[in-house]
């Protein structure tokens, strides 16, 4: 028995068909495994063919049929709106995960102009392109949605170290609640999460290079851990199902109470840091920024 099992009705979202960027891995995999789970169609998207093509072929097996990829850079609004196009051959999206993401550690006096376009392009401009692409076409045919975005909990604060992604996901937050102000009253509710540390593949080697900076994270965690994929999908589900149907214009903390601890989640790891691992840092953000700035040649929309 799945946690989904225990918590959710197994047909909770049964007929929704769901958008989730940056479905591939991670936080957005285990949206996706899931909202497929309760009955959910889903779409993910990415930048890369061959990540996608491995989720859906390993998710595909939960309910086959019934998860799609698109090849998609959402900081390209022309490709955004050609793939939501494309989408709505087959009928309209309910629902829209906002969960593309872009970040690492860096003393900011270190950052490119190129650094700073990379991740404000797929946090914050990646997120307008998605959420006007497909809310413009929710207004017009007046059909009832739900934005969920994924946002941090130094959106608030700022955060040291990564203040591109501070200064990205604050606009989110600000996205989030505006929207849900000017469109809640046309059927679109708008919601976001702020999650905590939730180690997943890849995330916490750009983020902490050394094993006693991972202690030192959970120390200053009143729980005294991280948060699972699977404890934010079950959070994520509530929050896009109807049973939270007058939850709107919220960012929703889920971080163990770290952020009453201290805001800032990065500002006292980058003090632990020596000489050594900011140049470590170098390397890495170096080849995040060759990846987010990579093209390739367009492979088609989906696969399923």
């Amino acid at each position: 028995m799945t946690s989904a099992s225990r918590i959710f009705q197994p047909d909770l979202l049964r007929d929704r068909r769901i958008l989730i960027t940056g479905g591939g891995t991670g936080l957005g995999k285990a949206m996706a495994q899931r909202f497929l789970e309760l009955g959910a169609t889903v779409y993910i998207c990415g930048r890369r063919h061959e990540v996608l093509a491995a989720t859906v072929a390993e998710l595909g097996r939960i309910t086959p049929g019934k998860i799609h990829s698109a090849v998609c850079d959402v900081r390209d609004l022309p490709r955004v709106e050609e793939m939501i196009s494309t989408i709505w051959k087959d009928g309209p999206l309910n629902i829209v995960v906002n969960n593309a993401a872009g970040n690492f550690m860096a003393r900011t006096e270190e950052l490119s102009p190129g650094a700073f376009e990379a991740v404000l392009g797929i946090v914050l401009m990646g997120t307008i392109n998605v959420t006007m692409a497909c809310g413009r076409k929710w207004l017009a045919a007046k059909h009832p949605g739900v934005f969920l975005n994924i946002a941090a909990t130094y959106a608030d604060t700022g955060s040291a170290y990564v203040v591109p992604s501070a200064m990205a996901k604050a606009g989110v937050a600000a996205l989030t609640r505006s929207l849900a102000v000017e469109w809640g009253n046309r059927g679109i509710r708008v919601n976001a999460i702020a999650p905590g540390p939730i180690p997943t593949e890849g995330a916490f080697s750009r983020l902490l290079p050394r094993p006693e900076l991972e202690k030192f994270a959970l120390d200053r965690n009143p729980l005294g851990r991280f948060g699972t994929p699977e404890e934010l999908a079950n959070l994520a589900t509530f929050l896009v199902s109807d049973a939270s149907g007058y939850i709107n214009g919220e960012v929703v903390v889920m971080d163990g109470g770290e952020w009453l601890q201290g805001a800032g989640e990065f500002s006292s790891f980058g003090r632990q840091l020596s000489n050594q691992d900011w140049e470590l840092f170098k390397l890495v953000r170096l080849c995040e920024l060759r990846r987010f700035s990579a093209t390739s040649a367009f492979k088609g929309f989906f696969v399923s």
